[in-house]
């Protein structure tokens, strides 16, 4: 499976940049260099299915689809045991276009099992960016506290001041 930080990777490649969404897997070359790196094989199909299932991940992390709607992104993969290396290992059978997507998915799936509320987006409502909050209490807000948090306290603190001389 690719590992969570490729997943968060994967996720926030839909960035707000100067006030309009940018889309790092869009651009055809671009992308398929992101799946390479990722051990894809940078094929038009394998980045199709990538990116639909990047979207379907962001808005089931975002509450706003139903996890069944990643079902599609499984119907081909089969786990299956191998214990060659001297240890039981799941080895996914899935098609090499579907690879990646699956991988994300089964990641996500994991992520929910293992450490349920940990993946979320970005408290900031202008920012489209995820986080995994890897903290001990679970409290982490923002994708970035250099970006996003300092923004949105210089935000609440700009209002509370606001306030204070309207009052």
């Amino acid at each position: 499976m690719i590992p969570e930080d490729a997943l968060l990777e994967l996720l926030n490649t839909t960035p707000m940049v100067g006030g309009a969404v940018q889309d790092a897997l869009d651009d055809g070359d671009e992308g398929r260099a992101w799946t390479r790196q990722h051990g894809g094989t940078g094929s038009t199909a394998e980045l199709r299915h990538l990116i639909a299932a990047r979207d379907a991940l962001q808005d089931v992390v975002r509450g706003n689809a139903d996890a069944a709607c990643l079902g599609e992104f499984l119907t081909e993969a089969r786990s299956v045991p191998d214990i060659s290396t001297g240890r039981l290992e799941w080895i996914l059978h899935t098609p090499a276009d579907m690879r990646l997507a699956s991988e994300a998915v089964l990641t996500w799936a994991t992520l929910q099992e293992n450490r349920p509320g940990r993946l979320r987006p970005c408290a900031n409502p202008q920012c489209r960016r995820f986080l995994l909050d890897r903290s001990k209490p679970n409290t982490a807000r923002w994708c970035s506290m250099a970006e996003c948090g300092n923004r949105m306290k210089a935000r609440r603190h700009y209002q509370r001041a606001k306030d204070a001389q309207t009052s």
